[in-house]
């Protein structure tokens, strides 16, 4: 494909809708939201379509449009995104495992491939990747998970080889500051046995309101966070309090369907509202298991759970 200024706008359309998932999958990676990643991709699309005479047939088609879908995100970052702070990521959003799912699956036979690509969208990578600064950001992604070379990469930010290796040394240095001591050990575990006995009694206990059960589940150092809610507690026995505060025991009946999220288990759980004669969506945990223990609980409201396909209500 040496020009695109040959085909009208619906054939271009079904060239560049062929990268969507991939493109949305790269941009949640740069933001963390999965709202802005929708709008980045079809920023992406709007400005390839307008600037279609840049493509020059030197790369491939694909990899111009990642070049577009990166400036995109870097310009929403410059524009709108807060610095992280305190660990807290208040606009991170959950990504539907049933949307991963539509990722080509080219690399299935290459085990370290498909690691890296559930790894890499794990809640707990997006919230340190959010504390980059968005240049290493960019060549964090760009380098480790999509695989570019340094010249490329070097390219699309403007910079030299040397200044995108030092960018990204640094961006691994942060990485590593950010994320969780263990991150070395983990195993897919949303498939694992244990995970999802583990799973089966926090459901349990939650829509039983059994504090001490979820109490006897956390690991000593479990972190807790509510986005766009502000706070992060650590440590079980902070996690439970803000449980107890929060009037969590005095909640009503509740009922629980499990999912999964950025190749983690969650859980979706309504509560009963006794006007619509109904079980109501209240929220959705997604959930980090380590050694039979939850390492992590990161609750995200209602409002996520419609693109989870999951259903509006429950009946009694």
């Amino acid at each position: 494909m040496s020009s695109l200024l040959e085909i009208d706008e619906a054939d271009f359309s079904v060239l560049a809708e062929r990268h969507r998932r991939e493109l949305h999958v790269h941009c949640y990676r740069m933001l963390g939201s999965f709202e802005d990643a929708e709008d980045t991709v079809q920023e992406t699309f709007l400005r390839a379509w307008r600037r279609r005479e840049t493509f020059e047939g030197r790369s491939t088609f694909r990899a111009w449009l990642y070049r577009i879908a990166t400036n995109a995100s870097l310009d929403l970052l410059d524009k709108k995104r807060p610095k992280a702070a305190s660990g807290e990521v208040l606009w991170l959003q959950p990504y539907p495992d049933r949307m991963l799912d539509e990722l080509s699956t080219d690399a299935e036979d290459e085990p370290e491939a498909v690691a890296e690509a559930r790894e890499t969208i794990e809640l707990a990578y997006l919230v340190a990747v959010q504390h980059l600064a968005p240049r290493q950001r960019a060549a964090l992604i760009l380098r480790d998970v999509v695989g570019w070379p340094a010249k490329d990469v070097a390219d699309l930010l403007g910079d030299s080889v040397a200044s995108v290796n030092s960018a990204l040394q640094r961006a691994r240095a942060g990485m590593r500051e950010h994320l969780p001591a263990e991150r070395q050990d983990w195993v897919s575990g949303s498939e694992d046995a244990e995970t999802r006995e583990v799973v089966r009694r926090f459901t349990e206990a939650s829509v039983n309101k059994d504090l001490g059960g979820l109490a006897a589940m956390l690991r000593h150092d479990v972190r807790f966070s509510m986005p766009p809610t502000p706070g992060l507690f650590v440590g079980r026995e902070n996690v439970v309090g803000d449980w107890q505060a929060d009037g969590f025991e005095g909640l009503g009946a509740m009922r629980s369907i499990a999912t999964s999220a950025n190749r983690q288990p969650a859980a979706a759980f309504y509560l009963w509202n006794e006007q619509e004669g109904a079980y109501l969506p209240l929220t959705l945990d997604v959930l980090r298991v380590v050694g039979g223990e939850i390492a992590e609980i990161t609750t995200f409201h209602a409002d996520q759970l419609p693109r989870f396909g999951l259903p509006e209500r429950l009946r009694a």
